[in-house]
């Protein structure tokens, strides 16, 4: 048998910033991440292996979230980008949009 449990949890201000924050960033560096992929592979045909610390020094605000966050940005870049390319039939990785808070971050 089995059991699940559903949590609701109440952020501070404090805490809905930091969120928002890191829920901006993270999308900032994996569409930065895939432009400039994009870009490197029209110039060279080769693939770009990049990473979040290569930005932190243009954009100093990436220091000020989680860098775990970040590098899960990239982890969830590279498997799109591998699953493309051995999947034909799966769509090229698109660009992340802002999209509403879930709803468990409204009062």
């Amino acid at each position: 048998m089995l059991k699940a449990y559903k949590y609701r949890i109440y952020p501070t201000k404090e805490q809905e910033e930091y969120f928002a924050k890191v829920f901006g960033c993270v999308r900032f560096i994996y569409n930065k991440m895939l432009h400039d992929k994009i870009e490197y592979y029209k110039k060279t045909g080769e693939m770009l292996n990049n990473t979040p610390a290569q930005y932190k020094k243009e954009y100093p605000f990436l220091k000020e979230v989680d860098s775990l966050a970040l590098s899960n940005a990239q982890l969830n870049l590279e498997k799109a980008y591998k699953k493309f390319f051995r999947d034909k039939k799966t769509a090229f990785p698109k660009v992340q949009e802002k999209e509403r808070l879930p709803v468990l971050y409204y009062k």
